[in-house]
């Protein structure tokens, strides 16, 4: 991103303000979906490091430009535990004298824009990759098949949100394996086998392995989403319950007698921190946490058993263990979260 910024200047302050914030949202976060990559490829002993590192860093370009337009579709405002990249431009407009109003307006469009410009590098960066035209041309195709489904994933969500799609448990699964397993798991470790020239064979199994961990991660950001504090997770922890967001914890409270208490409440645009307390005691009290758990740790059992039965990739299980070591970690956290939610129901 650094060599397009002189570029960017010529465009007036603005448009480099722009720019300047997408490389800030950029440098922060785990980046474990760019490491995916470079380490699975090393692991399978592949030869192409440069492209493994650029193929890396498109899908981090990926995850900011989803980041950068999720939280414009949920309205918040906070990421990573400070102002995101639209409040962030709202702020400068509102310092040279905008209004409210076209601040708003403005912050509003930078996101837009910025996403488009994460999403639009990435696909640059796998189009030059150097490596053979057939190899190119499936990372390609496997970013186009990423963005397709992700997008429709978010669809889903929004829709259901809004009470025009009823979900199901398996419903809200596959919008997971949708919205996070593909791009954030799957995906990332599917390039990195296609860039090691790995056996289709040995490739299905990556997925099988990413599916899991991507649905475990996901389970366990539900959880984290309602009973995690800001300061954990750098983003509200009011929006999923503002939202009325169709969670593998909303929809399984939905089928408990908690919800004849909390279902009035969720999905309320006025939703305060008091409230949101109440709420986050009573699901904590209900059985629906655990079960999300359980689910949890059944795709994450599962991740391990097929990277056990997979004897050609034992060079990768270090990669892949460390993965589902950090979500079995974020598990743990947000058990132990839900634990003092259930402790403040009891005092």
């Amino acid at each position: 991103m650094a060599e397009t910024a002189p570029a960017a200047a010529g465009h007036g302050p603005v448009y480099q303000r722009l720019w300047d914030e997408l490389g800030r949202a950029a440098s922060g976060g785990k980046r474990f979906r760019g490491r995916l990559v470079v380490a699975l490829h090393d692991a399978l002993g592949g030869r192409r490091p440069e492209a493994a590192a650029q193929v890396g860093a498109a899908f981090e370009l990926l995850h900011v430009g989803f980041l950068v337009h999720d939280d414009l579709i949920d309205h918040d405002t906070m990421r990573r535990g400070e102002p995101n990249l639209a409040a962030r431009m709202g702020a400068a407009a509102r310092a040279a004298g905008a209004s409210h109003a076209a601040s708003q307006e403005l912050a509003e469009a930078a996101a837009v824009l910025a996403g488009d410009l994460a999403l639009a590098l990435a696909h640059r960066l796998v189009a030059t990759v150097e490596a053979p035209e057939p190899v190119r041309a499936r990372l390609q195709e496997l970013l186009w098949d990423t963005v397709f489904v992700s997008v429709a994933g978010e669809m889903g969500d929004v829709a259901a949100a809004l009470g025009l799609q009823d979900l199901s448990l398996d419903d809200a699964l596959r919008i997971a394996e949708s919205k996070t397993a593909l791009y954030s798991f799957q995906a990332p470790l599917r390039a990195g086998a296609i860039l090691a020239d790995a056996p289709v064979e040995l490739r299905g199994r990556i997925e099988g392995i990413g599916l899991a961990l991507g649905k475990a991660f996901q389970l366990v950001d539900d959880l984290l989403g309602v009973f995690a504090p800001e300061s954990v997770t750098g983003k509200s922890s009011l929006s999923d319950l503002r939202e009325g967001k169709a969670t593998t914890l909303v929809l399984h409270a939905r089928t408990l007698p908690v919800w004849a208490r909390i279902g009035d409440h969720v999905g309320r645009a006025d939703l305060d921190e008091a409230t949101a307390g109440g709420l986050r005691r009573e699901l904590a009290r209900s059985e629906a946490p655990a079960r999300v758990s359980r689910q949890a740790r059944d795709e994450l059992e599962t991740a391990s058993r097929l990277l056990e039965e997979a004897g050609a990739l034992a060079p990768a299980a270090p990669v892949i263990a460390s993965v589902s070591t950090m979500v079995s970690r974020s598990l743990a956290d947000a058990e132990r979260f839900v634990a003092a939610a259930r402790g403040a129901a009891s005092e």
